[in-house]
């Protein structure tokens, strides 16, 4: 609980999502789901932006590479983006969680504190007068820096909006068809079809934390069953895939169909054209 580890972003203190999700014993894509929300519940970002609240004071989207050379997202949480973590825990666990970040929040910014009070009054007039200048620049450093957020913010709104239209609404009788096209053109995207297998993956991996649910166990369940009954032969069992458990659940297929068209959004790409 004591080795978190508070780092400066940019100017100011955060610690990372996944340190915060291993102390407060919280899954890490649960705790990104608290924060950036999902199709069916809304996040602290969406919350505090619909409330008028600038959410990059609370977290800052980051990515990182996992043990697989994928990219991940996570979060960076300010001071305030931990004590809204905090004030939804209860119990041990948000007591030490609290009181440890508290604790490190401090310690980095007492490090950055110089006691002025033994310098020449010269000096301190000196000091006083740089950091009028000094608080007057970041001011205006962090208010240029807000209309550039903001200007591009509009511009990825104004893209997605045209994406958006350019994606059509999936028939679910085609539904497999048509996202694997989606997925072979994301692939292609992010540097060639050698990128399919990682790009289906990342669709994976996003529905088993949207619906809590594994895809292999769900998938070996099917096999099992299949080869039970006796009916269907086994060199087609062996090729029952991912695909065929999300087809079994109407469920399932709504919110896989759902996550390829955020991808879709997400890398900018083209789907006019695969079905109507």
């Amino acid at each position: 609980m004591n080795e978190l580890q508070v780092i400066n972003f940019n100017g100011q203190y955060v610690v990372d999502s996944r340190e915060v999700a291993e102390m407060i014993g919280m899954r890490h894509s649960d705790l990104l789901e608290k924060i950036g929300g999902s199709k069916k519940v809304k996040g602290y970002i969406e919350i505090l932006t619909n409330g008028k609240f600038r959410s990059l004071d609370y977290f800052i989207p980051r990515s990182y590479t996992d043990s697989k050379g994928e990219e991940r997202p996570c979060y960076l949480l300010t001071k305030l983006g931990c004590e809204m973590v905090a004030n939804k825990l209860t119990g041990e666990k948000g007591v030490l969680f609290t009181a440890t970040y508290v604790k490190k929040f401090n310690e980095m910014e007492q490090q950055q504190r110089i006691d002025t009070s033994k310098l020449s009054p010269e000096l301190q007039m000196f000091n006083q007068l740089f950091l009028s200048v000094a608080e007057t620049q970041l001011k205006q450093q962090e208010q240029d820096k807000r209309l550039n957020e903001m200007e591009q913010q509009q511009l990825e709104i104004k893209q997605q909006q045209e994406n958006i239209k350019e994606i059509v609404a999936l028939n679910p009788t085609e539904w497999r068809k048509t996202t694997t096209s989606i997925l072979n053109k994301i692939a292609v995207a992010r540097g060639g079809f050698g990128e399919y297998k990682n790009v289906r993956q990342e669709s994976y991996d996003l529905l088993e934390a949207r619906a809590h649910c594994k895809l292999d166990i769900r998938l070996n369940n099917r096999k099992k069953e299949a080869l039970a009954n006796g009916i269907i032969p086994k060199s087609k069992i062996d090729k029952f895939s991912k695909l065929d458990v999300i087809a079994d659940d109407a469920r399932l297929t709504e919110i896989y169909i759902a996550i390829v068209k955020e991808m879709a959004i997400k890398y900018q790409i083209n789907a006019e054209g695969l079905g109507a």
